[in-house]
């Protein structure tokens, strides 16, 4: 399943703007309606040990596989087979502007009350269970 920012299919990296680091996603169960508002990063970066000789760490910055994601929750994970729609919402140029505008999304479609919505937290700090829906 490809990635879809307006109404295109993103593939490469090449096709998206330069700078970028990251999106905001949403992958929508097309059956259900049910679905995931989250951020995803396409470098990863390591610090290895300095080689032999050296006392200065190595910094390795390499492209995750990022076209195969499919989000970090437990139930979308299952939906291999299942009729999904992998939408971008947005790039991001920093980490930073990453998480501010994940928070946004999902505070814009109301992720914590919505039934549909399978985000059950937002950023670690407020949860489903701890709200009084009315």
């Amino acid at each position: 399943m490809n990635w879809i920012y307006k109404e295109k299919v993103i593939s490469e990296i090449s096709e998206m703007p330069e700078g970028t680091i990251g999106f905001i996603y949403k992958i929508t169960h097309n059956t259900t309606g049910q679905y995931y508002i989250g951020k995803k990063s396409l470098y990863s970066h390591r610090t290895l040990a300095p080689l032999k000789g050296y006392k200065r760490n190595r910094k390795v910055v390499k492209e995750m596989k990022w076209q195969d994601y499919c989000s970090s929750n437990d139930v979308v994970k299952t939906w291999t087979n299942e009729p999904i729609t992998k939408e971008i919402l947005r790039f991001c140029q920093s980490k930073k502007s990453l998480t501010y505008y994940e928070l946004q999304e999902q505070f814009a479609n109301n992720v914590l009350a919505d039934e549909k919505s399978l985000n059950e937290n937002l950023m670690g700090k407020f949860f489903k269970r701890d709200l009084e829906i009315s």
